[in-house]
């Protein structure tokens, strides 16, 4: 199956590089040619592949442009998101991506490498069983907020380099009061309607939330 959309919509809303161009570009063929292998991208979104998931991952990069250095953990990346798109944004990060599930973590080495990614690393890992210290985590509809809490919490390193102070990066959909009251009062959250930053249909009922940590 092929991609139908490609990756000028990305120019939309973000000045890239010549090779960040190249790189996005090569995406859709290198996904729609894995997802016939292995399924990581559902049938009816790989023709939006960028809309609903480059594009999608890539709400985190307007939330918050990491410092060089920054180290982010993509916890539950599934077939690499965000944490591709956001590594071909932020060159001179660190991202470790992991997943629990062998088949994912082998398509996104394999995108990795192809696309040449030098801060990437992909692993088939836990969260209960990461051993780094990160200033970020990040997820995309993998769980609820209580349960990512409990597992990024103990993974925050102490220093702080952004102006974002390190914490948890979520994209999720739906109520985001579903998920804010499943975490104390106390804790410091924002949430961002992704119709904030992105025009199309798809993101009115999308959102980023942000858990300070």
């Amino acid at each position: 199956m092929e991609v139908v959309q490609d990756e000028s919509l990305l120019s939309k809303y973000f000045d890239l590089t010549e090779d960040q161009r190249t790189m996005f570009a090569a995406m859709g063929a290198l996904y729609a040619d894995w997802n016939q292998k292995i399924n990581v991208i559902s049938r009816k979104d790989i023709e939006k592949f960028y809309e609903r998931h480059v594009l999608h991952s890539l709400a985190i990069h307007k939330y918050v442009q990491f410092m060089p250095g920054t180290k982010i953990l993509d916890l539950g990346t599934g077939g690499g998101f965000p944490g591709v798109p956001m590594a071909i944004m932020n060159p001179e990060c660190q991202f470790v991506l992991i997943d629990g599930t062998a088949k994912k973590i082998r398509v996104v080495q394999a995108v990795v490498q192809e696309l040449g990614l030098a801060n990437v690393s992909a692993v088939q890992l836990r969260a209960e069983e990461c051993k780094h210290k990160f200033d970020f985590v990040t997820a995309r509809a993998v769980t609820g907020l209580d349960r990512l809490k409990d597992w990024s919490q103990r993974l925050m390193t102490d220093r702080q380099i952004n102006a974002v102070p390190n914490g948890l990066i979520t994209l999720k959909g739906g109520n985001p009061k579903d998920e804010t009251k499943l975490i104390s009062k106390s804790d410091y959250t924002e949430v961002i309607p992704l119709g904030d930053y992105f025009d199309e249909d798809f993101f009115e009922s999308k959102y980023l939330l942000y858990l300070q940590l």
